[in-house]
């Protein structure tokens, strides 16, 4: 069992405390953290950067002392379905794999690619053929793809998941677990979790509850319905020894770029959310360790 003392390290997605990098990086310092995950840097994805304002940034990052523990690329999110051009994928993870080398970081955050229309079994295969693909030239670049429950092929279907780890056969694909995906995509989180915990190499955790008009509502972790204590308590069951990133989706929800308003992160709410995780944390990694 784990001990209390044995806690994952915490991070947070910066874009979700301030679209500039100095503002992510004061919202990290301000909870006492040094981990951050990059998503955007003022509203722009990590990939898409220009060369000069990248080396800017992690110049900043690196005086700063801050390690960058992820970056969340689009490759297959709910932007990229699965007919759409595959070579902007392997571009995007191109830059990537040169940008993570001068970050210091190996984890790059996927999904699964929408069906864009495919219907089964199509689907599946252009799916597993395109992860093998990006999976191959991440292992010859020493990243690790971690693939989130989310937009995609196997977002929101365990046995998919486990399916694809196979079908690709790669210690360059893993999972990325998101406590929160589950109220909006309509499983249970847990659930999900149980049979993947094995192969999870990274977490964003988030919490949510039902709103009107079908709609999902972000709180604080273990104020919603999506089950974020248990979700840590099958983590720390098994001994997860990477890392928490907070996603509080407060007020900012990215995926609505191009379909509404986004919002902007907020580093008050993003504190707040931080605080609530680590007293989470703390509780549940002390109960498993007296179990």
């Amino acid at each position: 069992m784990p001990s209390a003392s044995e806690t994952p390290r915490l991070a947070g997605i910066g874009d979700e405390a301030a679209p500039g990098l100095p503002g992510q990086i004061a919202a990290v310092r301000a909870l006492g953290w040094n981990l951050l995950e990059l998503r955007t840097l003022d509203g722009v994805p990590v990939a898409e950067t220009d060369d000069a304002a990248f080396a800017r940034a992690a110049e900043r990052i690196r005086a700063a002392g801050v390690e960058v523990v992820a970056v969340a690329a689009k490759i297959g999110d709910w932007s990229r379905p699965a007919t759409g051009d595959f070579a902007v994928d392997l571009a995007e993870l191109d830059v990537l794999a040169r940008r993570c080398a001068v970050l210091g970081t190996r984890t790059v955050r996927i999904m699964s690619f929408p069906s864009g229309g495919l219907a089964e079994p199509g689907w599946g295969r252009v799916v597993r053929t395109r992860m093998r693909v990006l999976a191959d030239r991440a292992e010859d670049a020493g990243l690790v793809l971690a693939h989130e429950n989310c937009a995609g092929w196997a977002g929101e279907d365990a046995a998919r998941v486990l399916d694809l780890l196979a079908h690709v056969d790669s210690p360059a694909l893993r999972v990325l677990f998101d406590t929160g995906n589950g109220v909006a995509h309509g499983y249970d989180a847990a659930a999900m979790l149980r049979p993947l915990v094995e192969y999870v190499a990274h977490v964003h955790v988030k919490d949510a509850v039902d709103a009107p008009g079908g709609d999902t509502a972000y709180v604080l972790p273990g104020r919603g319905r999506a089950g974020v204590d248990e979700c840590l308590r099958i983590l720390a069951g098994h001994g997860y020894r990477g890392a928490l990133s907070i996603e509080p989706h407060l007020h900012l929800r990215p995926h609505l770029r191009g379909t509404g308003d986004p919002g902007r992160g907020d580093a008050a709410g993003f504190v707040e959310y931080g605080r609530a995780l680590e007293e989470t944390v703390r509780r549940v990694w002390r109960a498993e360790a007296v179990r």
